[in-house]
């Protein structure tokens, strides 16, 4: 039988399609478990600072002064078993903070260096605070002097050093600065005391900020920056805020107890977690979004807690992380939350849970066994066809039955070929005789949504595959696999290369397309889904392919069993005998019919009164 040509309405529900998955999918990509030693404090096995009246006199050439003076910026640096870190006498702050066993974006040509956090000429930690004048002082423009005799310091395993550095303004007034620091921690202790400075904070308030977000480290800006945001942790719940203004710095502010406050990137995240909770402290969160070369974009975000200042000498600590969103390094210090996990269109709890409970646990649990983290995506790939078998099996079910009523379905399409509104009665007919519901096939996939959209969110930004080699050209599982630049970006996409991994999960997929779709009007899904997807899926992480290619072949060997081997299969005589039940889908898709019909016949006869739609549902029991 020839097939017919498609209609008007099934090419705009083709495209409709087309558009809804490229949009979600586009959606995705806009909105990542090693275990470090236990973090304790420890002693100061190095030399300790001298005391705050030293302190004061070593300081005394800053008196009464609110600038650097012209004083050449002095530093001390500190190398632990993890980092590289810079403490300024500009403003009493960190400069640089450098991670060991970390690489910025690097392949053959780019060979990578170290990632470093702080942008080059920013100055973090520092405090700021409004003056007499009513402006805003920041003590990144104050000249510290350390206490330190010495400039340089090496820590290894629990040693710690404690970094002083004093900024006097008069006599007797004076903001004491103190970084303790760990041999084996991305953590470290920010001490502020201030020294009767009534005179000078008549707000009685001061703020406690990282003002230049966290450099980005990634080769596409635009994927770092599309998972670049703020949080705050604010009586246990969190706040976001994304800038997706250009240009346009905005603003936001929390109030209530702070947990933390935080900015992350795909990879890293910088937060503020003050260590004596106040149930009416204040954070806030600035951001603002920069273009970039190539086509990229920066995000960055400004973070402060404010503190109340009560008089005389006071002492407020916090604990100040930066470093890689690793679980559970950032649980020991409540910042798990920090990890984007997935949200399904904005509800959290939703999605997150599955991410954080079931799927980073169960990958972290393969490697234990399992070195390389492509065999490790594959085997979960297998593991999750298995949890799915459900949902997989009832999606086959749901085309079988299609399929043996498809030579039904044809002879209908030939018979009513002009006649749209008899060709959608026969077939609603066909569909109520053998009890099949045409949304079937849909229903078991939006059911794995909320799975799929987690997983996405876990894979795109697991800390543990950045840099990670899997075989051949796949040197990264965290970034694109490419094997061809085309040099051009396309239009609809956004992608100028191709993946190798994305163009065989295209051709698996138009093989199972091949094996599965037998709707004549549907025949150029076959064609249109696998080239949409090689597109869509080239600029993905190769770990996320990895997973969606081995799951597709799980699919069409699952098929071919099906197909080829099982017992099972369904004909026309087994629908007709099997008990027939009207869902809701189906419901609607005969009220609709028979709404058209009341229309038409209206329509013909001039004006007849139309039957109440309601008088054909099913009447309750009383």
């Amino acid at each position: 039988m020839q097939n017919q040509p498609l209609d008007k309405r099934s090419i705009i529900g083709f495209v409709l399609i087309s558009l809804i998955l490229t949009g979600w999918l586009l959606w995705m990509s806009t909105n990542e478990r090693k275990v470090n030693p236990t973090e304790t404090k420890t002693e100061v096995s190095k030399k300790a600072p001298s005391s705050a009246q030293e302190a004061k006199k070593k300081s005394a050439a800053t008196l009464s002064s609110n600038s650097t003076g012209g004083q050449k910026e002095d530093f001390i640096r500190i190398e632990t078993d993890l980092l590289k870190i810079m403490i300024s006498t500009k403003g009493g702050s960190i400069a640089r903070w450098e991670m060991k066993n970390y690489k910025s974006w690097h392949n053959k040509t780019n060979p990578g260096f170290p990632v470093q956090l702080i942008y080059r000429g920013q100055r973090e930690a520092t405090i700021s605070y409004v003056n007499n004048d009513g402006k805003k002082v920041d003590s990144k423009s104050m000249h510290f002097a350390f206490t330190n005799a010495e400039r340089s310091y090496t820590l290894k395993g629990n040693e710690s050093i404690t970094i002083t550095a004093v900024h006097e303004l008069a006599p007797g007034s004076a903001i004491v600065k103190t970084f303790t620091i760990s041999g084996n921690s991305y953590a470290c202790t920010a001490e502020v005391e201030l020294q009767n400075m009534e005179q000078f904070m008549p707000q009685r308030t001061y703020d406690i900020t990282w003002k230049g977000g966290l450099k980005f480290q990634e080769q596409n800006s635009v994927d770092e920056s599309n998972t670049a945001i703020a949080l705050t942790s604010v009586n246990g719940t969190i706040d976001e805020f994304d800038a997706t203004e250009y240009a346009q710095p905005t603003s936001v502010q929390s109030a209530g107890e702070i947990d933390f406050i935080a900015t992350r990137t795909k990879y890293f995240v910088a937060a503020i977690i003050p260590q004596k909770k106040d149930p009416n402290a204040i954070a806030f969160m600035e951001g603002v979004k920069e273009g970039a070369p190539n086509e990229g974009n920066l995000e960055k975000y400004s973070l402060a807690y404010r503190n109340r200042y009560k008089g005389g000498v006071q002492k407020d600590a916090f604990t100040i992380y930066v470093g890689p969103q690793i679980y559970d390094t950032l649980q020991a210090y409540g910042l798990e939350k920090t990890i984007n996990f997935g949200t399904f269109y904005g509800v959290k709890w939703l999605v997150a849970p599955i991410g954080e409970y079931v799927i980073l646990p169960t990958l972290s649990f393969l490697h234990t066994f399992i070195a390389n983290y492509g065999i490790v995506i594959i085997l979960f790939s297998l593991l999750m066809k298995v949890v799915l078998q459900p949902f997989s099996a009832s999606q086959m079910k749901s085309m079988q039955k299609m399929k043996a009523v498809q030579p039904l379905l044809q002879k209908v399409q030939e018979k009513y070929k002009d006649d749209r509104t008899m060709l959608s009665q026969e077939t609603m007919k066909i569909y109520s005789e053998y009890g099949i519901n045409p949304a079937g096939g849909c229903l078991p996939m939006i059911m794995q949504m909320p799975i799929l959209i987690s997983l996405w969110s876990v894979l795109s930004s697991w800390m543990d595959i950045r840099h990670q080699h899997f075989f051949g050209w796949i040197s990264d599982l965290s970034a694109p696999d490419v094997i061809l630049d085309l040099g051009f970006k396309l239009p609809l996409f956004q992608v100028d290369k191709l993946s190798g991994l994305a163009l065989l999960m295209g051709i698996a997929m138009f093989i199972q397309q091949k094996m599965t779709v037998t709707d004549p009007n549907q025949k150029s899904m076959v064609y249109i889904m696998p080239i949409m997807f090689i597109f869509m899926f080239s600029g993905f992480p190769s770990g996320l392919n990895v997973y969606y290619f081995v799951f597709t072949v799980l699919g069409i060997l699952q098929q071919v069993w099906i197909t080829k081997f099982s017992k099972n299969k369904i004909t026309l005589e087994d629908l007709k005998r099997a008990p027939k039940k009207e869902g809701w889908f189906a419901q609607r898709m005969r009220m609709a019919q028979e709404l058209a019909q009341q229309q038409q016949a209206q329509a013909a006869g001039g004006g007849n009164k139309r039957k109440p739609i309601g008088n054909s549902l099913p009447k309750k029991k009383k």
